[in-house]
Protein backbone atom coordinates (compact mmCIF):
# COMPACT_ATOMS: atom_id res chain seq x y z
CA UNK A 1 0.00 0.00 0.00
CA UNK A 2 1.54 3.32 -0.92
CA UNK A 3 1.38 5.87 1.14
CA UNK A 4 -1.26 8.01 -0.50
CA UNK A 5 -3.60 5.00 -0.56
CA UNK A 6 -2.85 4.66 3.10
CA UNK A 7 -3.40 8.55 3.76
CA UNK A 8 -6.83 8.52 1.50
CA UNK A 9 -4.93 11.46 -0.41
CA UNK A 10 -5.63 13.45 2.91
CA UNK A 11 -3.35 15.59 4.69
CA UNK A 12 -1.78 13.80 8.13
CA UNK A 13 -2.62 15.29 10.83
CA UNK A 14 0.37 17.46 11.94
CA UNK A 15 0.55 16.66 15.70
CA UNK A 16 -0.44 13.29 17.39
CA UNK A 17 -1.02 12.90 21.03
CA UNK A 18 -1.59 9.11 22.44
CA UNK A 19 -2.64 8.45 26.05
CA UNK A 20 -1.36 4.95 26.29
CA UNK A 21 -4.31 3.01 28.53
CA UNK A 22 -4.96 -0.62 29.59
CA UNK A 23 -1.46 -1.90 30.28
CA UNK A 24 -2.46 -3.23 33.50
CA UNK A 25 -5.83 -4.60 32.56
CA UNK A 26 -4.22 -6.30 29.80
CA UNK A 27 -1.96 -7.98 31.92
CA UNK A 28 -4.76 -9.11 34.00
CA UNK A 29 -6.96 -10.09 31.67
CA UNK A 30 -4.06 -12.77 30.65
CA UNK A 31 -3.43 -13.34 34.35
CA UNK A 32 -0.41 -11.99 34.56
CA UNK A 33 1.43 -9.46 36.62
CA UNK A 34 0.46 -5.91 35.93
CA UNK A 35 4.27 -5.19 34.85
CA UNK A 36 4.43 -7.52 32.33
CA UNK A 37 1.66 -5.25 30.61
CA UNK A 38 3.54 -1.94 30.84
CA UNK A 39 6.39 -4.37 29.54
CA UNK A 40 4.56 -5.23 26.49
CA UNK A 41 3.48 -1.48 26.35
CA UNK A 42 6.71 -0.02 26.01
CA UNK A 43 7.07 -2.39 23.08
CA UNK A 44 4.46 -1.05 21.59
CA UNK A 45 5.49 2.28 22.23
CA UNK A 46 8.44 1.91 20.25
CA UNK A 47 6.77 0.01 17.32
CA UNK A 48 5.04 3.24 16.64
CA UNK A 49 7.38 5.92 17.41
CA UNK A 50 9.15 3.77 14.46
CA UNK A 51 6.32 3.75 12.16
CA UNK A 52 5.24 7.38 13.06
CA UNK A 53 8.36 8.78 12.13
CA UNK A 54 9.41 6.84 9.25
CA UNK A 55 6.23 4.98 6.97
CA UNK A 56 4.35 8.03 8.16
CA UNK A 57 6.86 10.68 8.40
CA UNK A 58 4.37 12.33 11.16
CA UNK A 59 6.01 15.93 12.22
CA UNK A 60 5.21 15.67 15.91
CA UNK A 61 4.29 12.47 18.13
CA UNK A 62 3.59 12.76 21.91
CA UNK A 63 2.99 9.43 24.53
CA UNK A 64 1.78 10.04 27.88
CA UNK A 65 3.51 7.88 29.52
CA UNK A 66 3.83 9.15 32.95
CA UNK A 67 1.18 11.18 35.05
CA UNK A 68 1.22 12.95 37.96
CA UNK A 69 -1.18 10.84 39.48
CA UNK A 70 -0.01 7.49 38.74
CA UNK A 71 2.26 7.96 41.83
CA UNK A 72 -0.54 6.79 44.01
CA UNK A 73 -0.26 3.24 42.33
CA UNK A 74 1.92 0.85 44.35
CA UNK A 75 5.40 1.99 44.87
CA UNK A 76 6.17 -1.73 43.63
CA UNK A 77 4.38 -0.87 40.20
CA UNK A 78 6.11 2.83 40.12
CA UNK A 79 9.45 1.72 40.97
CA UNK A 80 9.49 -0.78 37.82
CA UNK A 81 7.66 2.01 35.44
CA UNK A 82 10.60 4.30 36.58
CA UNK A 83 13.21 1.11 35.91
CA UNK A 84 11.46 0.67 32.50
CA UNK A 85 11.91 4.26 31.48
CA UNK A 86 15.22 4.34 32.18
CA UNK A 87 16.22 1.05 30.60
CA UNK A 88 13.62 2.16 27.44
CA UNK A 89 15.30 5.95 27.08
CA UNK A 90 18.86 4.25 27.20
CA UNK A 91 18.26 1.66 24.56
CA UNK A 92 16.22 3.63 21.72
CA UNK A 93 18.84 6.77 22.17
CA UNK A 94 20.88 5.15 19.19
CA UNK A 95 18.14 4.28 17.06
CA UNK A 96 16.65 8.15 17.89
CA UNK A 97 19.91 9.61 16.63
CA UNK A 98 20.45 7.47 13.49
CA UNK A 99 16.70 7.90 12.51
CA UNK A 100 16.71 11.55 12.93
CA UNK A 101 14.17 11.47 15.93
CA UNK A 102 14.51 14.30 18.35
CA UNK A 103 13.70 13.51 21.91
CA UNK A 104 11.97 15.99 24.41
CA UNK A 105 9.83 15.51 27.16
CA UNK A 106 7.18 17.47 29.00
CA UNK A 107 6.57 17.35 33.04
CA UNK A 108 8.43 17.82 36.17
CA UNK A 109 11.48 15.43 36.04
CA UNK A 110 12.98 16.68 39.51
CA UNK A 111 11.19 14.22 41.11
CA UNK A 112 12.87 10.97 39.60
CA UNK A 113 15.82 9.56 40.34
CA UNK A 114 19.02 11.23 39.75
CA UNK A 115 20.06 8.48 37.35
CA UNK A 116 16.70 8.88 35.01
CA UNK A 117 17.11 12.46 35.24
CA UNK A 118 20.40 12.07 33.74
CA UNK A 119 19.23 10.13 30.87
CA UNK A 120 16.53 12.28 30.22
CA UNK A 121 18.72 15.12 30.05
CA UNK A 122 21.33 13.27 27.89
CA UNK A 123 18.85 12.14 25.19
CA UNK A 124 17.48 15.68 24.90
CA UNK A 125 21.40 17.15 24.61
CA UNK A 126 21.96 14.29 22.20
CA UNK A 127 18.96 14.86 19.70
CA UNK A 128 18.79 18.55 20.42
CA UNK A 129 20.19 19.10 16.55
CA UNK A 130 17.93 16.48 14.68
CA UNK A 131 14.99 17.55 12.31
CA UNK A 132 12.84 14.43 11.76
CA UNK A 133 9.58 13.47 13.90
CA UNK A 134 9.55 15.31 17.67
CA UNK A 135 8.91 12.58 20.27
CA UNK A 136 7.69 14.78 23.29
CA UNK A 137 7.12 12.10 26.12
CA UNK A 138 4.62 13.45 29.13
CA UNK A 139 6.71 12.16 32.46
CA UNK A 140 5.30 13.15 35.58
CA UNK A 141 2.72 15.33 33.89
CA UNK A 142 -0.60 16.94 34.78
CA UNK A 143 -2.42 19.25 31.99
CA UNK A 144 -3.68 21.64 35.32
CA UNK A 145 0.22 21.57 36.90
CA UNK A 146 1.43 23.00 33.99
CA UNK A 147 -0.80 26.24 33.84
CA UNK A 148 -0.29 26.73 37.61
CA UNK A 149 3.40 26.53 36.98
CA UNK A 150 2.76 29.01 33.94
CA UNK A 151 0.60 31.69 35.40
CA UNK A 152 3.31 31.44 38.45
CA UNK A 153 5.81 31.94 36.11
CA UNK A 154 3.51 34.70 34.23
CA UNK A 155 3.27 36.07 37.81
CA UNK A 156 7.01 36.12 38.35
CA UNK A 157 8.08 37.79 35.40
CA UNK A 158 4.53 41.21 36.34
CA UNK A 159 5.97 41.38 39.38
CA UNK A 160 9.48 41.90 38.45
CA UNK A 161 8.07 44.41 35.42
CA UNK A 162 9.22 42.49 32.57
CA UNK A 163 5.41 42.10 31.61
CA UNK A 164 2.64 44.25 31.19
CA UNK A 165 -0.54 42.34 32.32
CA UNK A 166 -2.59 44.58 30.46
CA UNK A 167 -0.77 42.85 27.13
CA UNK A 168 -0.84 39.90 28.51
CA UNK A 169 -2.10 37.42 25.51
CA UNK A 170 -2.61 33.43 24.70
CA UNK A 171 0.66 33.82 22.99
CA UNK A 172 2.82 35.01 25.29
CA UNK A 173 1.29 33.09 27.82
CA UNK A 174 2.26 30.14 25.72
CA UNK A 175 5.81 30.83 25.91
CA UNK A 176 5.85 29.53 29.67
CA UNK A 177 4.35 25.96 29.02
CA UNK A 178 6.46 22.64 29.15
CA UNK A 179 7.08 23.16 24.99
CA UNK A 180 5.59 26.25 23.59
CA UNK A 181 7.37 25.61 20.28
CA UNK A 182 5.17 22.75 19.09
CA UNK A 183 1.57 22.77 17.77
CA UNK A 184 -1.06 21.96 19.56
CA UNK A 185 -2.02 18.54 18.61
CA UNK A 186 -4.93 17.72 15.80
CA UNK A 187 -5.56 14.62 17.52
CA UNK A 188 -5.26 13.11 20.39
CA UNK A 189 -5.86 8.79 20.71
CA UNK A 190 -6.43 7.15 23.72
CA UNK A 191 -6.66 3.52 24.11
CA UNK A 192 -8.70 1.08 26.84
CA UNK A 193 -12.07 2.18 26.17
CA UNK A 194 -12.15 4.81 28.89
CA UNK A 195 -13.20 8.41 27.24
CA UNK A 196 -11.88 11.07 29.27
CA UNK A 197 -8.83 13.10 28.34
CA UNK A 198 -7.33 12.25 32.22
CA UNK A 199 -5.77 16.22 32.69
CA UNK A 200 -3.76 15.81 29.88
CA UNK A 201 -2.34 18.80 27.57
CA UNK A 202 -5.55 21.00 28.98
CA UNK A 203 -4.06 24.15 27.47
CA UNK A 204 -3.47 22.42 24.14
CA UNK A 205 -6.98 20.51 23.49
CA UNK A 206 -8.87 23.62 22.79
CA UNK A 207 -9.16 22.13 19.07
CA UNK A 208 -8.14 19.12 19.18
CA UNK A 209 -10.29 15.67 17.61
CA UNK A 210 -10.33 13.10 20.10
CA UNK A 211 -10.56 9.31 19.11
CA UNK A 212 -11.11 6.25 21.85
CA UNK A 213 -10.94 3.01 21.18
CA UNK A 214 -11.38 -0.11 23.35
CA UNK A 215 -8.16 -1.46 22.00
CA UNK A 216 -6.11 -1.86 25.50
CA UNK A 217 -2.23 -0.60 24.48
CA UNK A 218 0.14 -3.58 23.90
CA UNK A 219 -2.90 -4.61 21.47
CA UNK A 220 -2.29 -1.51 19.16
CA UNK A 221 -1.63 -1.88 16.26
CA UNK A 222 0.30 0.49 13.03
CA UNK A 223 -3.02 -0.17 11.42
CA UNK A 224 -5.26 0.67 14.18
CA UNK A 225 -3.56 4.08 14.25
CA UNK A 226 -4.23 4.61 11.06
CA UNK A 227 -8.10 4.04 11.34
CA UNK A 228 -7.80 6.75 13.97
CA UNK A 229 -5.89 8.75 11.34
CA UNK A 230 -8.45 8.11 8.73
CA UNK A 231 -11.19 8.92 10.37
CA UNK A 232 -9.87 12.23 11.82
CA UNK A 233 -9.53 13.12 8.12
CA UNK A 234 -13.26 12.88 7.86
CA UNK A 235 -13.76 15.51 10.38
CA UNK A 236 -14.29 19.01 9.43
CA UNK A 237 -12.77 21.10 11.82
CA UNK A 238 -14.22 24.45 11.97
CA UNK A 239 -12.95 26.38 15.01
CA UNK A 240 -15.71 27.92 16.11
CA UNK A 241 -16.48 29.39 12.43
CA UNK A 242 -19.69 27.68 10.49
CA UNK A 243 -19.93 27.40 6.75
CA UNK A 244 -23.09 29.39 6.02
CA UNK A 245 -22.40 32.70 4.61
CA UNK A 246 -24.09 35.97 6.37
Amino acid sequence: MSRSERRNDQPLPCHVAVIMDGNGRWAEARQLPRIAGHRSGAKRAEELIRFAGGELNLPYLTLFALSAENWRRPKSEVDFLIQLLDQFIAAKLEEFVASNVKFLVIGDISVFPASLQRTIEYAIASTAGNSGLVLSVALNYGGRQEIIRACCKVNAEITAGTIDPERLDMTTFRSYLYAPHIPDPELIIRTGGEQRVSNFLLWQLAYTELYFTETMWPDFTAKEFLQAISDFQTRQRRFGVTEEKT
